[in-house]
Order: structure tokens, then sequence, then C-alpha cells
């Protein structure tokens, strides 16, 4: 461990919800802080809050009085800048803006040690930027911490072209003194969590602006299937349009217009409407008193099939595309005593040219597949079955309380209603989206892989890294790259390529290192 010695003390410049936040983990640590800004009332404010959400934890019995008191009686206000100059790190929690932080570390470089290292705390802006014109650039590196600090895990350290890897090293153990679960990268547009996030956000408008299902239905699939802890929509209510918006802009613009980081002109509505989300008390949701929750979509009651068979591809190479991810639900159906017909398909009864059409449920003249990444028409259309049902990806089958479907346009309400009998007889809420190609869960984790996947191949991060950062940084309930492997990484390349194909888009180019794992069966963690 090199994390900073223990004597020296912390400093954190700026008192806002976040310098209070560090001030407060490194306080709780064991560190002395001193908290400047330059307003020493907001000092003064931030320190009494500390003090009192310290003594919240005392009466829930989860720290004690002894140690409330002491990490208090490390917090101290530095009522001039040139009282931080002992410090052996400073983190910097001011505004966001390049001009600022450049003249804050600027000052700073003339007061503190040459062994002191200056940390920013910046969310979006280039840590290489920031140092550059310093005297000592090399100690220089990003200490990205979540909101809440006190509750977030997460921190990012990112590292700037000029930074020393002594420098965030010892970031790095510090961090993790302080009780988080630091991962190193480099200093581009977004780090790890805010450019792998994007597709989350990107294909909910996506779905919403294709008519695929209101935004409390894509929420609901998103929670109850996919097990995130919200949905797009609720969470960019809860993060605020504006914000959000303002940050997709932003990695848009950074990465030169690229497709991939493309904004929703719905969400610019969303701002220009001052429908901004909770702060503004209406976003997608209306909130205050009173305020009524609207209700996910759900199918009406279907009687269960009398008969359903499981059917896979001769050999073992074929059925390993999606086949992990129908077991899983196949189980689900066994388990609901549902009996189930398993027996392989015959290569001479397979339409000639058709695509591969297994592993498929049949059940009442339905087909149902796992979403590949086509439309349920086109699939319909491909295997010349008319009667086709597509059902998206959930986080686990086992427990997934909804499990969302697609209907073919040529598909006969029957054989639709045979298939919605028999996910409801294994206990699931089914909701029907129109037909879009992914339907929700599938192509949002298949985008979110392939963002982590770029992110691994470019260097920002390793492929650890990417999934402890989206797991610790916005509580996903699995890294994406740990979620590829799950599903199959050649499954993830299918539905991206289909993706890609079926709307002409570069925006669903599949990562250049998801298509080295395919050719050679590799997975991100062994």
């Amino acid at each position: 461990m090199t994390a900073l010695n223990i004597e020296r003390a912390v400093a954190v410049i700026g008192s806002g919800a976040m310098g209070a936040g560090i001030a407060q983990v490194a306080a709780v640590a064991g560190y002395t802080v001193r908290l400047y800004d330059t307003r020493p009332e907001a000092v003064a404010k931030a320190i009494s809050d500390i003090a009192a959400a310290l003594n919240k934890l005392v009466v829930k019995e989860r720290m004690s009085a002894i140690d409330c008191a002491a990490a208090i009686a490390r917090l101290h206000a530095a009522v001039t800048l040139p009282e931080v100059a002992d410090a052996g790190l400073v983190v910097e929690a001011i505004v966001e803006n390049l001009g600022a932080k450049r003249a804050l570390f600027a000052q700073l470089e003339g007061m503190v040690g040459d062994d002191c290292i200056l940390a920013t705390n910046t969310s979006s802006i280039s840590v290489t930027a920031i140092a550059a014109g310093l005297r000592l650039p090399g100690r220089v590196a990003g200490m990205h911490f979540f909101n809440p600090v006190p509750l977030m895990a997460l921190c990012e350290v990112v590292s700037g072209l000029a930074t020393e890897a002594g420098a965030a090293q010892t970031v790095f153990d510090t961090a993790a003194a302080w009780g988080k679960n630091p991962v190193h990268a480099k200093s581009t547009p977004g780090f790890i969590v805010n450019r792998v996030a994007r597709p989350f956000y990107a294909e909910g408008w996506r779905l919403l602006n294709e008519q695929a299902a209101d935004a409390a239905t894509i929420d609901a699939v998103m929670r109850e299937a996919g097990g995130f802890r919200m949905g797009p929509f609720e969470l960019m209510d809860l993060i605020g349009h504006d914000v959000n918006f303002s940050v997709t802009q932003s990695v848009f613009n950074a990465y030169f217009q690229d497709p991939r980081f493309t904004p929703s002109v719905l969400q610019q509505e969303m701002v220009n409407a001052g429908f901004l989300g909770r702060k503004a008390g209406q976003g997608f949701y209306r909130y205050g008193d009173g305020a009524a929750a609207p209700q996910a979509q759900a199918e009406a009651p279907q009687p269960k099939p009398e008969y359903v068979s499981y059917t896979i591809e001769q050999g073992a190479a074929s059925h390993a595309v999606g086949g992990v991810v129908v077991d899983a639900l196949a189980a689900r159906l066994r388990a609901a005593g549902i009996e189930i017909t398993h027996r392989k398909t015959p290569e001479t009864i397979r339409p000639v040219g058709a695509h591969d059409d297994a592993p498929a449920f049949h059940c009442n003249g339905a087909a149902i597949y796992l979403t590949d990444g086509r439309s349920a028409t086109q699939r319909a259309r491909d295997n010349h079955h008319a009667d086709t049902v597509l059902f998206d990806l959930a986080l686990d089958y086992g427990s997934a309380k909804r499990i969302a479907i697609a209907r073919a346009d040529q598909c006969s309400d029957a054989a639709f209603n045979a298939v919605v009998g028999l996910l409801q007889a294994a206990g699931f809420v089914v909701t029907r989206l129109d037909d879009v190609a992914g339907l929700a869960v599938m192509r949002t984790v298949a985008m979110l892989a392939n963002e982590a996947a770029d992110a691994v191949n470019q260097g920002v991060c390793s492929a650890a890294a990417a999934d402890i950062a989206m797991q610790k940084g916005v509580n996903y309930p699995r890294g994406p790259l740990a979620w590829a492997d799950a599903v199959g990484i050649e499954h993830i390349v299918r539905v991206l390529a289909n993706l890609a194909g079926g709307y002409g888009e570069d925006r669903y180019r599949v990562s250049p290192l998801l298509r080295r794992k395919q050719a050679t069966g590799g997975r991100f963690h062994e």
C-alpha cells in the first residue's frame, strides 16, 4: 500500500455536496482534513452538516460515539488558502470549469510542497488539460467520487498524459484506505462510468421514440426483468434531464459527434419544456402530494397451452448461441410444473435458406425465440414461420417478476395468446412491447457491453475495472462484460450486428474486442 501517510493532512477545496462528502470520508478514515471554500460560512455549514450526519450514524448504532467525536475533531476550517500548505493531498471539488481549476492548481503549486499530490474531482474535464502548464504536472490525478460520497463506493482514479504512475497509485491506495472501491482509468471523455452508461439512457430514448412502449412500461421492464434498481426514465428524472442531457452532449462533442453518443431530440424537448424531473415536480412522472404513479402495461390473463416443446439444433456449437439463456427460461417453466417435451430438430425439416431457428419453444403453433437483434417480423420472414414471438433478456429468469415479449406482425392472436398464457403460468407478469429490434433489456445490455469492451480495447481501463465501475458507480446488477460472458459473447455480437444491419447506423458497430473474443471463444472473466 502506498496510501497517503496518515500523519499528513488532506485538504479539500470546495465545500459543496461533493467537497463535504470527500471531507467526511477522509476524516472518518483517520485523516486530518482542512476544508476550504471562498465562502467561510459555507465551510462552517458543511462541517456542521457532517457532524449531524455522523451523529445520526451513532443513533443508528452504525458508528460509535467515540469514533464520531474523533472524526469531527479532525475536521478543520481553512479560512485562507495558504492554510492548506502542509497537506500531502489536495482534492479539488470546485465548479466544473477548466479555467477555474487551472487557476486554483497554479495557486496551490506555489503553496504546497513538491511531494503533495493534487487531485481533481472533475467528472467531465480532461485531467491532462487541467495539469497542462503546471510546473509538476505529473502529480495531478483525477479522484472522481460519486454523489453522495459517503454512500457511493466507487472512486475513478484518472491518469492524464503527464500523471506519474506513483501519484496515481497513491491516490488509488488512499481511496481504498478511505473505504472506497477505486478503479484506474485513462483521461478520456466520460472516463469509465459517464461513457459506458450512455447506452442505458440512449436505448431507452430509442425505444420510446419508436413507440415500443411508454416510459413507465420500459422502466418496469428494466427493473423487474433486467434487475436494474431504476429504469432509464425514472433515473433521468432523479438526475435531472438538464444535467443528463448536458453530460450526453458533452460526451458526444468530446468524441467528435460519434453517432454512438447522439443525444435525444425527445430529451431536448423535455429540457425546453422545463420538465426536468423531480426537482421541477415533473419529468416523465409527476412528483408531489397526490401524484399518481402510471401503471406499466401487462397482458390480460390467458390460459396455459396444452403442449410445449423445447427444440435445439443438432450440434452443441449452434445450441450455444443463446442456448444458455433459453435453458434458464426452460428451467423456470419446469419449476412451475409445466411439462416440456425436449427434442432436437433434424436438419431435414429446417426450411431451405432459413436462419438458425433453434433453440426455441413451441406451443399452439407459436415459435418462441430469444431476441437476437432482429424484429419478430423480420425473424418470422427469415424463418418462414408467421407465428413468431420473441422474448427479452432477464437478469435471472428464476426470480424475474416480469418478462417482455414482442409478436411478429404476421403472428395470429391465438398463437400470441398461447405464449402469453405459457409465461403467465410460470409466474411472469407479461409485458408486450411493440416489435422493436432487440427488445429492451437485450439491446441495452448488448450496447453497454459493447461500450465497455471499446473502453477496454482503447486502454481506458481493464475489464475488471469496467465492471466494478458500473456496479459500484451506478449500481448496475451485473458488470456489462460479466453480463456478456453470461449471455454468450457470440450472441451479444449477433444482436449488435443485427441492430447495425437493421438500422443501417454506425451507432451499433461491434467493438473489435468483442469480435476478437467471439473468434477465439474467449471470455472477459475466466
